[in-house]
């Protein structure tokens, strides 16, 4: 978590068969867990070949991962959580990622989307020009959690931590944690992309909180 930055230019390096496989398999548990259609796109440049992706800043991106599912209530939720469980995946594979919501071309992207679902946001993938930069918080942790208590959890704290190192859509963080006894609820603004940025948080906040340590209000 603490490794991975948005990087939106990559080099011309190949992403190797082994990768290639391992992602797939991480993209097919996810899926099997969730419902979803993630698909991993390789060796395609027209989605990323328009103005928005120009306006983005985005260079040579070939490779990409299409965030799909059935349209619904709680899509933009379960799509941030797997999202960022992949592109974990990724980072630990020596792979740079960006989530990108609006600049790129959803009518060039290559995936298969069925009738009934939505292609929500695509990961940029592969081998970035650099390691991107971390993004500094404007506010304390404390900021973004209220407790029941003056000394939260060393858990607790851990995944707060954790929270804050997640991406957002332009690194709004509009979320907040409270805290009562080992019950722990997530809550999300009503700005754009927001329940897709809680969906990231939560998955962030639940790995390094570790499961076994509290429930979700």
């Amino acid at each position: 978590m603490k490794a991975r930055h948005s990087v939106r230019q990559y080099t011309s390096q190949p992403i190797e068969r082994e990768k290639i496989d391992a992602l797939n398999a991480c993209i097919a548990a996810c899926n099997a867990d969730s419902g979803l259609h993630i698909q991993l796109i390789t060796n395609e440049p027209q989605a990323f070949s328009n103005f928005l992706a120009h306006y983005g800043s985005f260079k040579n991106v070939t490779n990409y991962i299409a965030l799909i599912g059935k349209k619904g209530d709680g899509l933009d939720g379960k799509i941030g959580y797997y999202g960022e469980r992949v592109a974990l995946n990724a980072q630990q594979l020596g792979l740079n990622t960006c989530w990108v919501a609006l600049t790129y071309s959803k009518s060039k992207c290559a995936a298969v989307i069925e009738k009934d679902e939505s292609l929500r946001c695509v990961l940029s993938l592969g081998y970035g020009v650099t390691q991107g930069v971390p993004h500094k918080n404007k506010k304390p942790p404390a900021a973004f959690y209220s407790a029941d208590t003056d000394a939260p959890p060393a858990w607790f704290l851990a995944g707060m931590e954790a929270a804050l190192l997640a991406p957002t859509a332009r690194h709004q963080q509009a979320f907040h944690f409270t805290l009562e006894g080992n019950t722990v609820k997530a809550t999300a603004s009503r700005l754009p992309l927001a329940e897709m940025d809680l969906g990231i948080v939560r998955h962030d906040f639940e790995a390094a909180a570790g499961k076994e340590n509290f429930q979700w209000a």
